[in-house]
């Protein structure tokens, strides 16, 4: 795969070198000489993956770091410091600040281009979340995800795949200040455990006794319920050519034995950080699909989830030659409840309504809310005569006790009519709800509260 990346150094011979480096290995590359422009160039989205120096003149990369990691727009980009500083206390200072790792130079091709591709692919993967996300941000559902930016990564929970005691032990002691760690000594049970306890982050010992940890790491990403969860990996010095490979196979990152703690506790927080972002992010996608394709009063599928999968619903049946009905039912003098009692009654009928409806068909039925007071249930596997049955069962459980509206003051007596038509085979979405709602029009002509069928 390629990415845009970006390198950012104020020594035009190190940008050059990273840029013929990178290009070889058919990146694409941009180039910025200071923070500022790098900051510019993030903001107008015109890169995937960021390459920063840390002594740079005017603004160093520390700080360009932490403001791109501040800033929702650029929250997402991830970021690798590569600097000539080689103190501990340097590495901590940039994972602190957002970096998604610290690349001390020398650097190595190999491994360089290695945590490039990884960190452009779990970008990449987040992409879309992020620019379906826009439209939740667009009708308010802003302060979560926020909240999710400026989250300091603590509190998370861990699952330590370790069955070393020793190991174990001081890696759950360096996290316990911070984050809460569960410990799996058995890399066959790590799986399953994974799946079922919710984890912000799965580390994993690349040092399991007789089992190969990259293929437990392989078995989170292929699983639904772990594909998004960060996994680090914990690694000897000589384990270089299988870290590589971890990263490869979906490994976030990685930690090299002997451990630092101060490092091992700032990289799980950027990991925290950074599921808890996916999680809001995947929450609010959840959360503007819903409201697409539901209404907001009732609960119920809108005309707009309807006319998307009625036709789909009829082609399935026509070709496994099954039965399908449809109702169409309309509450009947909906209006004189609103004018004798207002607005916020109608709606407190509306819901109530709804309610019933959902309790009276099954759940594989799809009801929905089509308009005003007029409502749709479409019921696969169901023929005409099974369809009458539902349908006065919707319209006694109506009729059988008042709606209670305006906290409890007042009880208003409700009923519906019910027009029914069933699948002739042939018929597309609008001829069978053209013949459902004609059966409706015949229901309340001959007096309301009742079920018609069609004759067709």
């Amino acid at each position: 795969m390629t990415a845009r990346v970006l390198v950012v150094d104020d020594i035009p011979a190190n940008r050059k070198l990273l840029d013929a480096r990178l290009s070889a290995e058919y990146f694409e590359v941009a180039t910025a000489s200071d923070g500022f422009e790098a900051l510019d160039v993030c903001a107008r989205a015109q890169c995937d993956i960021v390459l920063l120096d840390v002594m740079m003149p005017g603004m160093d990369g520390f700080e360009v770091c932490r403001r791109l990691k501040t800033d929702p727009k650029t929250h997402h980009i991830p970021v690798i410091i590569v600097t000539a500083l080689d103190q501990p206390s340097d590495r901590i200072r940039g994972l602190e600040a957002g970096a998604d790792d610290f690349l001390t130079k020398p650097v190595v091709d190999v491994a360089l281009f290695a945590r490039v591709r990884s960190l452009a692919r779990l970008k990449m993967l987040g992409d879309e979340l992020r620019l379906r996300a826009q439209t939740t941000r667009e009708i308010g559902l802003t302060d979560a995800l926020m909240e999710a930016v400026n989250d300091p990564g603590l509190g998370g929970r861990v699952l330590l795949v370790d069955d070393r005691e020793n190991s174990w032990r001081r890696i759950s002691a360096a996290l316990a200040s911070s984050q809460t760690v569960d410990v799996e000594t058995s890399p066959q049970e790590a799986l399953f455990r994974a799946a079922e306890g919710e984890y912000d982050v799965v580390v994993v010992s690349l040092g399991l006794e007789g089992f190969d940890a990259l293929r437990l790491c392989a078995q989170l990403r292929s699983l639904e319920r772990t594909r998004m969860t960060p996994v680090v990996l914990v690694a000897s010095p000589d384990d270089n050519a299988r870290v590589l490979r971890g990263l490869e196979v979906g490994v976030n990152d990685y930690v090299i034995r002997p451990l630092d703690p101060a490092e091992l506790t700032a990289r799980i927080r950027t990991q925290v950080r950074r599921q808890r972002y996916t999680a809001q992010l995947r929450s609010n996608l959840q959360a503007s699909m819903e409201l697409a394709i539901t209404d907001g009063l009732t609960g119920l599928h809108n005309r707009r989830y309807m006319e998307m999968h009625l036709q789909s619903l009829l082609d399935q049946a026509a070709a496994r030659q099954r039965p399908l009905s449809t109702l169409v039912v309309d509450i009947d003098f909906f209006k004189s409840v609103n004018d004798t009692h207002g607005h916020d009654a109608g709606d407190d009928v509306l819901r109530e309504f709804s309610r019933r409806l959902k309790a009276s068909v099954r759940g594989i039925d799809l009801a929905c809310r089509l308009g005003g007071e007029e409502f749709v249930v479409i019921m696969p596997e169901t023929d005409g005569a099974v369809a009458q049955i539902v349908a006065e069962r919707i319209r006694s459980k109506v009729a059988e006790a008042p709606f209670v509206t305006s906290g409890g003051r007042a009880a208003i007596d409700v009923t519906v009519s019910v027009g029914v038509a069933s699948f002739l085979g042939a018929d597309d979405a609008s001829t069978l709800l053209k013949r459902a709602d004609l059966a409706l029009y015949r229901a309340k002509a001959s007096g309301r509260n009742r079920v018609v069928a069609d004759a067709a």
